[in-house]
């Protein structure tokens, strides 16, 4: 019946309740004009998964950032992995650093050589110790609270360290970030890795993203002598990338130094120029700036104009 009370259907909501729902629509609303806004800053947004944890997908994102800093390209690196972000710290910085809040209310990155912004919640909590249990409507409200205020200025490339898995983080970030340039997965030669791994590419076709390819990390050890030993398996990276037609960008080897560096904060890339790796992840560089620049920026998303922002 039409004149049934609301509470009698069970969705009575007060004034109140209304009210307070208007306003949280309200400031949602504002954040994504500042999102969009943000990013129209930023030429390139390229999200970095893997649906395996502990293939090395932070240490692989922070080494291509150096890498594509070190050719030239201005870097930012947004570290969207709430419960346990690591980004920072394999950049050199320490967890509860903070970033610098200005009077508008927009954040300042932080800057490590060679010129790579960072923004990550680990520079805002006070200790490693401490978690965060957050349930996932939060973690999407911090995500978008970070990339609403957080001011990247102009830059060519963000690279966005997604976290494990296809959940609630990782749909946030291809829901609120306007044209998304692609994604890199990232993997082991295992073959648990591997057949984990296929959901990061079925995902990223699912939502129509571009795969930019694939990195293999921890791909080979090569020993004293010269030879090489496939300690974790090999040829997972080339199935994969057969089997979803995507490029396969390049194999990053074992090397104990990157444990050492990750370890004591220090950037690998940075300190070993030299080594294999490194040189691996300076032709990645070169080849994900050759496909991602021959498809060019997309065009600006939604969002008001300048006349329509007052200016």
């Amino acid at each position: 019946m039409s004149g049934e009370s609301s509470s009698r259907r069970g969705f009575r909501v007060s004034r109140s309740e209304y009210k307070a729902i208007a306003e949280r629509m309200k400031t949602i609303q504002e954040q994504q004009m500042r999102i969009v806004r943000n990013m129209r800053s930023i030429k390139y947004k390229v999200a970095v998964i893997s649906t395996k944890g502990g293939v090395g997908k932070s240490f692989v994102t922070t080494s291509l950032a150096a890498a594509l800093a070190s050719r030239g390209k201005r870097v930012g690196v947004f570290d969207a992995d709430i419960a346990g972000p690591s980004v920072h710290k394999m950049l050199g910085l320490q967890t509860g650093m903070g970033m610098l809040s200005l009077p508008d209310g927009s954040i300042k990155p932080l800057e490590v050589p060679p010129g790579v912004k960072v923004a990550s919640i680990g520079l805002l909590i006070p200790m490693d110790e401490v978690p965060l249990i957050w349930r996932g409507a939060i973690k999407t409200s911090a995500i978008r609270e970070m990339l609403a205020y957080v001011e990247w200025g102009e830059l060519d490339y963000l690279l966005i360290d997604l976290p494990p898995g296809t959940g609630d983080e990782v749909l946030t970030i291809t829901q609120i970030i306007p044209n998304i340039s692609g994604f890199i997965v990232v993997t082991i030669p295992s073959e648990v890795a591997k057949s984990v791994v296929k959901k990061a590419v079925s995902f990223a076709k699912r939502i129509n993203a571009p795969v930019i390819g694939i990195i293999e990390n921890m791909s080979y050890f090569r020993c004293p002598d010269g030879s090489v030993n496939y300690i974790f398996g090999k040829g997972a990276a080339e199935e994969i990338a057969s089997q979803y037609g995507i490029e396969l960008l390049g194999k990053i080897p074992i090397d104990p130094r990157i444990r050492e560096a990750n370890d004591s904060g220090r950037i690998f890339f940075m300190e070993n120029r030299d080594s294999e790796a490194a040189k691996a992840f300076l032709e990645i560089a070169d080849r994900v700036i050759e496909i991602v620049e021959k498809i060019g920026p997309k065009p600006p998303a939604w969002g008001p104009t300048l006349e329509e922002e007052g200016g």
